[in-house]
């Protein structure tokens, strides 16, 4: 087996998709798609995402200082994509894709109802750096679809078919290979 040593570039994947709701005061909400995103902090709970300056709803984000982060299911896939590669200059993305909009308890933009899990952030921080710019966020309100509790009240996540991106491709994720510790689980006799 050879290797090859290429140009510097971003191959670290798989990454989560998810689609991003933000809102002017006034207009209608806007869903963007990324991929760069990801947890960044637990205590406060904190994530980032980096958008393009040229997207639309870059300019948004900076000036609310707020957004929705809605988890993409297998159901969702196909609006995610739409929502990645059409304006919300141009169309209303909730509208074509026929999502619903679900009233956030703490910011404005709405989230989006059909996905299992909806984060609303505020923006804590920003930092410029190239083609993309990071906002840093905190976490400060968490919805989930009460569909998905089990007997216990606790949320099967990794029941809601969650989806994942891969160097231009959409990926649901697979069986599940192990769980956190489990390297070094004492066997029972």
């Amino acid at each position: 087996m050879g290797k090859q040593f290429w140009k510097p570039g971003n191959l670290l994947y798989p990454l989560p998709v998810i689609m991003v709701s933000c809102q002017r005061s006034g207009e209608k909400p806007n869903i963007i798609t990324l991929a760069w995103a990801g947890t960044i902090c637990s205590d406060p709970a904190m994530l980032s995402v980096s958008i393009r300056k040229e997207r639309h709803s870059y300019d948004i984000i900076k000036e609310t200082g707020e957004f929705g982060v809605n988890l993409v299911t297998e159901d969702l896939v196909y609006a995610t994509d739409y929502c990645g590669v059409k304006s919300g200059k141009d169309i209303d993305k909730f509208g074509e894709m026929k999502l619903t909009p679900l009233p956030s308890k703490i910011i404005a933009p709405p989230g989006i109802s059909e996905s299992p899990v909806n984060l609303e952030c505020k923006v804590k921080d920003f930092l410029p750096l190239g083609s993309h710019d990071m906002f840093l966020a905190e976490i400060v309100n968490v919805t989930i679809d009460d569909s998905y509790l089990d007997s216990t009240d606790k949320f099967q996540l990794n029941q809601t078919k969650l989806v994942a991106y891969s160097h231009g491709e959409y990926f649901g994720l697979g069986e599940k290979l192990g769980k956190f510790g489990y390297s070094v689980e004492k066997k029972k006799p």
